[in-house]
């Protein structure tokens, strides 16, 4: 069965990779570029930001698009665009210029994984949907963590490193532009609003926005951290791709856990956790060494299986008809959380040096474990055999992934409950 997936779905996993290579190389050599030029840590924050207004936007102006002119030339054109994005940063090395390309290149990753996970979506069947699923997040991780040792290939100040970003998005292209299968059926899912979510599940919502933040501080100011410690450029690729690497281990066990016990406890623990790697790191020394190396890992495996988990809590709350609609709006809520994340980070780093870093990834992840802790005292928690499936998922897809996800949640749940 795997195989037949991989079979059927090649093309369009081989271009998303492609494009995860080029999106992980370009996120940390933004960071290390901007080192080298001497920009200040808050003016950095405020570039890397950058990219989650962008995605934002792609996010919900995208699919209009889509439905106006179809999945190809929506997908090639942000790809163009995205590929010239990259190339124009080597071109003019200017804070604001900057900004505005990242604005870019997250409108257009935006775009680029809704065309791709809308054909993923229109493929999967009730027997495949699970295994692709999983193939899709291996194949998220993989890349993201493959790019980050792309870094060494050229040097940070050169136009090298921009014009392979610039060259792996272009050939990113070709098997996904060149597929025989027709277009999908696209169809717009319309978020909960906020205020809805939030009286469903306010531990959903707030989980996840803090999450957006810590990740949006991981992915875009992680290498200006490794940088500002000193670490060689090949320790930067290392401690970046720790922590994606590590992203991927716990997710099935942390899943297995959650279908068995009440999911805030689990989040608490795990959040609680998760708060202490960056703890550790900032009063034990973070030289480029094993230690540090395996706290960012530890980090990355605590914290980047939490989305999966704070959307699995948020639908125990819900009927399968609302979760569609759910998942679509804690993707959007994690978004706006992402936006805060590099700007906040630079900020502290503007005033503890690199040590505002950590500072930031341990209040984000404690924060969320202190109001898991206040809504157990005044909510109960539903039975076990009530929870919904846990599906391990990335959190930097697209919400058509996600409602790919909520499919086989509704799926499982129904079964398992069918005078519901």
């Amino acid at each position: 069965m795997m195989l037949v997936v991989i079979r059927s779905t090649w093309a369009l996993l081989l271009g998303m990779a492609l494009m995860m290579l080029g999106n992980g190389l370009q996120g940390t050599l933004l960071g290390v570029r901007a080192t080298y030029t001497g920009f200040p840590d808050w003016v950095t924050g405020v570039v890397m930001t950058g990219y989650f207004v962008g995605f934002l936007l792609g996010s919900y102006l995208s699919p209009k698009l889509i439905r106006n002119v179809g999945h190809i030339r929506v997908f090639t054109a942000w790809a163009s665009l995205a590929s010239i994005s990259a190339l124009l940063h080597a071109t003019y090395v200017d804070p604001y210029f900057w900004a505005i390309m990242r604005v870019i290149t997250g409108f257009c990753y935006a775009g680029l994984y809704i065309v791709a996970e809308s054909w993923l979506n229109d493929q999967a069947t009730n027997k495949t949907r699970g295994q692709l699923l999983s193939i899709y997040m291996v194949v998220q991780f993989a890349g993201m963590s493959g790019g980050q040792f792309l870094l060494g290939l050229g040097d940070p100040v050169e136009y090298g490193l921009f014009v392979l970003i610039s060259v792996l998005i272009s050939v990113a292209v070709l098997p996904i532009a060149l597929t025989s299968r027709p277009a999908p059926t696209f169809s717009e899912t319309t978020p909960l609003s906020l205020k809805q979510l939030y009286r469903i599940s306010p531990l959903g919502v707030f989980g996840s926005m803090m999450l957006g933040t810590a990740h949006g501080a991981l992915y875009g100011m992680g290498a200006v951290f490794a940088q500002r410690r000193g670490f060689k450029l090949a320790d930067v690729s290392i401690f970046m791709a720790s922590c994606t690497f590590g992203g991927l281990l716990l997710q099935w066990p942390i899943g297995r856990l959650s279908d068995s016990m009440d999911r805030r406890k689990l989040i608490t623990i795990i959040t609680f956790t998760a708060a202490l790697a960056p703890l550790t790191l900032l009063f034990t020394g973070y030289t480029a060494n094993v230690a540090a190396f395996a706290l960012i890992g530890l980090f990355g495996a605590l914290s980047l299986p939490m989305y999966s988990l704070c959307l699995s809590h948020t639908n125990d709350f819900l009927k399968p008809s609302q979760m569609v609609s759910a998942s679509s709006g804690l993707v959007m809520i994690m978004g706006i959380g992402a936006i805060a994340g590099p700007s906040g980070a630079g900020l502290l780093m503007s005033l503890f040096n690199a040590n505002g870093f950590l500072i930031f990834l341990t209040f984000a992840h404690a924060s969320i474990g202190l109001f898991a802790l206040w809504r157990m005292s005044i909510r109960e928690a539903p039975a076990i055999e009530d929870h919904t499936l846990y599906v391990p998922m990335s959190p930097r897809g697209s919400a058509m992934i996600t409602e790919l996800a909520t499919q086989e949640i509704v799926e499982a749940h129904e079964s398992d409950h069918p005078s519901k």
